[in-house]
């Protein structure tokens, strides 16, 4: 046998030989088995990637050497043009996505009355015409498009193009070989002709460019043609002139940027993943400057400070085994939207002011009336007195979102996770107690906004959904979005039964008009795991909720009760639910592992269950107020008595008995197969057809799809105390803070301050309504002392479920133990005005 020293050479010259001949040979594999081709390429795809690497890693491509970009550019192409689009699915990813979601927007905008004609395209660095044939994926090119131009530099991909488009006899598409910077849509189209003479006749004095376009183009694009650019500048402010006021612009190329650069700009859209390591930013800008394709962060920068964006995508491209950033963007005309009148009227809507229009001012508004803005609306103004386009919620379609700063502590501390996958609220109930009518202005907490959903059923002048976690907005935008462009079934199937196998798909090309770019940004990185993964159990399973449900399942395996877990939520009767119920389900919350190991555990509680320690501390104060007046037997040892006052103080034992007293009036009460779909949804994990939220009936979906059902929507990411800080005095009608005064520890001034910020934003004998885990909150008081008159209208007691005491409604939730309405009386302001008035009195008085 030969030892190592005969095998391997000692010279160091060939055993550099060597090693170079191992690392070619591994890399030779790694390349032909990441080209081997895949289903729908040619079966020649090996032979197209050699000639694809030779031109690009090994040709020379510097041109006749006088740097003319043409002649450098047809010096790469021209040894590559007919194997260029085999070779380019993989390296140039987001094409595809880019098309669907400006195709998206066009329909969009074409359905709303903003596009009267047949729109124009024009595809800058356009190549072969592979974006324009991919589009008839998502539009039909011929017969929505009045005319399509691709405008690129390369003789040869050009000569591609032509040819694609003579086999598919498209007659409206023209291919110009020509520099962007010098492309002008007046010189190709009659409109935009005679937009442009129009101009050029009011002129007294002549533009030093008079063939600068007058507009006349509804969609702009670049793919992977904008890092290929040397003067890009030009080319970006070309765009501004060909884009018709509605039109839209869409742009996906590579990119590498440190977060130090965007940190402080609030027009992005969003940076969710835009961060990329330095080692990366170093190897792929100077790799791609080896083919005179340029990273630098400028390009991005000046397309998002010279438009308004509305939707922006970071995301990264698997290449050979290492992640390859790319972006995808898309924008607007920066003045879209940014008149004054248009934001002094979204404004409004904001703080329910009256819209201030130019006659307004002249007939002089009260001054509480001018002085009151949203922080949107001085977010608007900073970036307009700085020449900046408009944070990115501007430039939506719908104004449901109000624009927040993602980057504050006070958001970033929830991780980008919701708590809430489903809300805890019986609908039903709140509608009997609350009796919405069309004149009423609604402000509630979002949580995962079933509850907003039922409120719009009701059709209230306003909404206002207020959360300070921005991914329960998140979720309530998809549920709106969803109702706005999806039928039933496709509704049902993402929030009844919690999956979708197409969610990327119908995200992109049915949702994204309808979504804020941060909103749209979750659901594009979040969604797909959360709805479509095999992995993942569904929506219901995600979220700290989700997590609550997947133990509870958990334990059922363990003990062997799943089968009984589905038997009774199929129980057709009350008594066979009992008898289940009974024999078997009861047993795991007498479990002692449940009681110490998880509702005894704070964290626990907090990030499943959202339950704070402050609100844990109201079920332990009626805890030990229910246990002291419980008789003790005279004969009770010592041990006994101390065990027993040790079993009192514990926590879990608390909660353990605040749990048992919510779940057993509601199996023995109320049937989860028919009409119980609150804890249906936490033992199945889904809805059913016969058990379900109001929304998600086929009867709602009718109401809540139409154009005009979410008009009356805001969506707030702040404080409760934040918000209505910022609205007009007593304006609310109504105010559902669910248990969110639980939150708030006795001591500090926090409570008081949010009932007297709620006094001044409620008109008189305006309502708010709360749910409590305690049955005299020690808050109460400070609503009364306040302004209010409080009425506890439902009161949960053992062994039944919590009811209205006028008529005897049980609410189905039963996870509260009193719900309270607190009418505005008199006004705090006013009690203070008075009371400055007697003290000043008193004072001359006193003289």
């Amino acid at each position: 046998m030969l030892g190592l020293s005969e095998v391997i050479p000692s010279d160091p010259f060939k055993l550099m030989t060597v090693a170079l001949c191992i690392v070619g040979l591994f890399l030779a594999t790694v390349f032909v088995v990441a080209f081997k081709p895949k289903a729908g390429e040619p079966k020649n795809a090996l032979q197209a990637y050699l000639k694809f690497f030779y031109a690009c890693f090994v040709k020379p491509h510097s041109g006749d050497g006088t740097g003319n970009q043409q002649d450098a550019l047809e010096s790469f192409y021209k040894a590559q043009a007919e194997v260029y689009d085999a070779t380019r699915g993989r390296l140039l990813q987001g094409r595809e996505d880019l098309l669907g979601l400006v195709a998206a927007q066009l329909k969009h905008r074409t359905e709303a009355g903003l596009i009267s004609q047949r729109p124009v395209w024009v595809d800058i660095g356009g190549g072969t015409g592979h974006n324009v044939e991919q589009m008839g994926a998502f539009l039909s090119v011929p017969d929505f498009f009045r005319s399509v131009y691709i405008v690129d530099l390369s003789p040869s991909l050009c000569a591609m193009a032509e040819k694609r488009f003579a086999r598919l006899g498209w007659k409206n598409v023209t291919v110009i070989c020509q520099d962007a910077r010098k492309f002008r849509l007046h010189e190709h189209e009659q409109e935009a002709r005679k937009r442009k003479e129009l101009i050029l006749r009011g002129q007294i004095v002549r533009d030093l460019d008079e063939n600068a376009d007058a507009g006349g183009a509804e969609l702009v694009t670049m793919s992977y043609a904008l890092s290929m650019v040397p003067e890009f500048y030009p080319v970006i402010d070309s765009i501004s002139s060909l884009l018709s006021p509605n039109g839209v612009v869409g742009v996906v190329d590579f990119y590498v940027q440190n977060q130090v650069d965007y940190q402080s700009r609030n027009y992005t859209g969003g940076a969710i993943d835009r961060h990329v390591m330095w080692i990366s930013r170093v190897f792929w800008r100077t790799w791609f400057e080896i083919d005179r394709v340029n990273l630098e962060a400028a390009r991005r920068d000046y397309l998002e400070y010279r438009f308004g964006t509305v939707l922006s995508i970071n995301a990264r491209n698997n290449f050979f085994g290492v992640k390859l950033p790319y972006y995808i963007w898309v924008g607007c005309s920066k003045d879209t939207g940014a008149s004054s009148a248009k934001l002094a009227e979204i404004d409004a809507a904001a703080t329910e002011s009256p819209y201030l229009s130019a006659l307004d001012l002249q007939t002089g508004p009260t001054p509480t009336d001018v002085e009151i803005r949203s922080k949107a609306y001085e977010s608007a103004i900073v970036n307009l007195q700085s020449s900046l386009p408009l944070p990115a919620t501007w430039y939506q379609n719908h104004h449901w979102r109000i624009h927040y700063d993602d980057t504050l502590p006070k958001h970033t501390r929830f991780n980008n996770s919701y708590i809430y996958a489903f809300t805890w609220e019986d609908d039903r109930a709140d509608a009997r107690l609350l009796k919405v009518r069309p004149d009423d202005v609604i402000l509630a907490i979002t949580s995962a906004g079933d509850n907003i959903l039922s409120f719009a059923l009701e059709h209230p002048r306003r909404i206002h959904a207020v959360d300070l976690n921005p991914t329960q907005n998140h979720l309530l935008e998809l549920k709106v979005a969803a109702f706005t462009a999806l039928g039933y079934s496709d509704v049902w199937k993402l929030f009844g039964e919690g999956h979708h196998a197409n969610f990327r798909d119908i995200l992109i090309n049915k949702l994204s008009p309808h979504m804020s770019s941060l909103a749209f940004q979750h659901w594009l990185s979040n969604g797909p795991t959360v709805f479509s993964s095999n992995k993942n159990k569904g929506l219901y399973y995600s979220g700290g909720s989700g997590n609550a449900l997947t133990l509870v399942g958990w334990l059922f395996r363990v003990l062997g009760l799943s089968g009984e877990v589905k038997k009774l939520c199929a129980a057709q009767t009350l008594n066979e639910q009992r008898e289940i119920w009974e024999r078997s389900i009861k047993t795991v919350l007498h479990s002692k592992i449940l009681t110490w190991t998880v509702l005894g555990n704070e964290k626990w509680l907090w990030k499943a269950l959202g339950v704070p320690p402050a609100q844990r501390d109201v079920i332990e104060a009626d805890y030990r107020k229910v246990e002291d007046f419980e008789p003790v037997a005279v004969d009770a040892t010592a041990a006994a008595d101390k065990g027993k006052a040790e079993k009192r103080k514990s926590s879990g034992h608390a909660v353990y008995e605040y749990v048992l007293n919510t779940f057993e009036p509601v199996v023995t009460t109320t049937l989860l197969s028919t009409s119980n779909h609150y804890y249906l949804l936490a033992l199945l994990g889904h809805y059913t057809p016969s058990s379900h939220p109001t929304y998600l009936s086929p009867k709602s979906h009718v109401q809540l799809s139409k154009p005009t059902a979410f008009n009356g929507l805001r969506i707030h990411t702040d404080e409760i105390s934040e918000v209505i800080a910022r609205m007009r005095p007593g304006t609310l009608t109504i105010v559902v803070v669910m248990d969110s005064m639980d939150w708030f520890p006795p001591a500090g001034g926090q409570a008081v301050k949010q009932i007297r910020a709620l006094n001044r934003a409620l008109k008189v004998k305006g309502r708010v309504m709360l749910r409590s885990a305690g049955l005299e909150p020690w808050y109460v008081k400070v609503f009364e002392e306040n302004g209010f008159a409080a009425r506890r209208v439902a009161v949960r007691v053992p062994g039944s479920c919590i009811d209205r005491w006028t008529d005897c409604v049980r609410d189905r939730v039963n996870m509260y133990a009193s719900t309270w309405i607190c009418t505005k009386e008199v006004s705090t302001e006013q009690e203070d005005v008075k009371m400055s008035l007697r003290k000043s009195s008193m004072g001359e008085l006193h003289i």
